[in-house]
């Protein structure tokens, strides 16, 4: 596996803040159930997000910086990766409780609801991804699929250009039905020519896919925290008081361009960050204070989100010069709490490329902070 971890540095997470974290993550997860967020979002998807298959997403990431003032989400994700690192850089088996694997027995359970009972986990997974040899977590990947194999599933690691579609729509590999494919792909809406079988197999609910585009839609689409972070909508939504002054507060401002007036916005750049609406993996994030006037005046509107900066906590290290950033990640399946992992890294975002950028070993200061809802 890539070595990530950072065991020079190890952190140490306070009750209070790792408290208001979980409890913003059950908020989101019931706000998305609502009748009331799904009428607001769902004409904003496509017919693959709109599309509800019936079951939560593994591998979920919720991701925040930890401000005087308390964390701040920074964003969600459906194909989180870096789980598997993250348990390896505490240097214990982070993912279990007792003697039962929680990452796999999400995977079971996803089989469970996909198919309404009758199977209690895949026969067969495909880890899907673009090109997976070459990405930077192919490890990972690797990782997962000897997990799945020590349980007796049939796995495999590909690009979807592999997969065949039968006539009954459902998918096959090598001759083999696909019963489940663990999505690492980044095509979230399944817009793109490669993932047109993979389509055509969800829509017709001939395939487990995990994570799927509603998942996407409702909650990691970046669009999505324009209402967290807006009173005037949230205040409409069939949740409590308590639920919205929570989200409101963890969530940043945050905006599409054209519905503010540029030329205050270009006045204030330096408490802004701008984000393409699609982009992932930080790609195209501008920080405020190092755009250009014409790289400003480049910016399609409406195709850029204009977020409140919330710069990351910096931490010294016994075994660094200078200081490093920091921000926390907790991997969860719907309101279960997978685990927790502190991300220390240089540079503008978390590619983990820059020498001395991995995982922390982490404490919970509190014994008896309970990761599950």
């Amino acid at each position: 596996m890539n070595e990530l971890k950072s065991a020079h540095c190890p952190v140490f997470l306070p009750q209070g803040p790792v408290k208001t974290m979980i409890r913003f993550i059950h908020a989101l997860h019931h706000l998305q159930q609502t009748p009331s967020y799904q009428t607001v979002v769902d004409p904003l998807l496509p017919d693959t997000a709109r599309f509800d298959p019936g079951h939560e997403a593994v591998m979920m990431g919720y991701d925040f910086h930890l401000t005087p003032e308390g964390p701040r989400l920074i964003e969600v994700n459906t194909n989180a990766g870096g789980a598997l690192l993250a348990w390896q850089a505490q240097g214990r088996p982070f993912p279990y409780h007792g003697h039962r694997n929680q990452i796999m027995d999400s995977f079971n359970q996803e089989m469970l609801l996909f198919s309404q009972g009758k199977k209690l986990k895949p026969s067969s997974v495909i880890i899907l991804d673009e090109e997976p040899e070459k990405q930077f977590l192919y490890n990972e990947m690797q990782a997962f699929a000897q997990q799945f194999a020590a349980r007796g599933i049939q796995a495999a690691i590909v690009p979807p250009e592999t997969l065949e579609l039968r006539e009954d729509n459902t998918l096959s590999y090598q001759g083999l039905r696909v019963d489940m494919i663990y999505n690492r792909h980044c095509d979230f809406y399944l817009q793109s020519e490669a993932m047109a079988r993979v389509r055509t197999a969800f829509l017709n609910k001939r395939v487990c896919l995990s994570p799927h585009p509603r998942a996407y839609g409702l909650l990691a689409d970046k669009r999505r925290m324009i209402p967290w972070s807006d009173d005037s909508i949230l205040s409409t939504m069939a949740i409590s008081p308590q639920q919205r002054r929570l989200i409101l507060a963890v969530t940043p401002q945050t905006r599409i361009l054209d519905t503010l007036d540029r030329s205050n916005v270009w006045q204030e750049r330096r408490h802004w960050v701008f984000k393409p609406v699609s982009s992932h993996g930080g790609k195209g994030v501008l920080l405020g204070r190092n755009i250009s006037k014409t790289r400003f005046d480049a910016l399609i509107p409406h195709q850029t989100l204009a977020q409140r900066l919330v710069p990351p906590a910096l931490r010294r290290c016994p075994d660094r010069d200078q200081p490093v950033k920091t921000d926390i990640r907790f991997f969860v399946y719907g309101k279960k709490i997978l685990g927790v992992a502190m991300r220390i890294y240089h540079g503008q975002i978390t590619t983990f490329r820059e020498p001395g950028s991995g995982y922390a070993p982490l404490r919970l200061l509190a014994q008896d902070i309970s990761l599950s809802p």
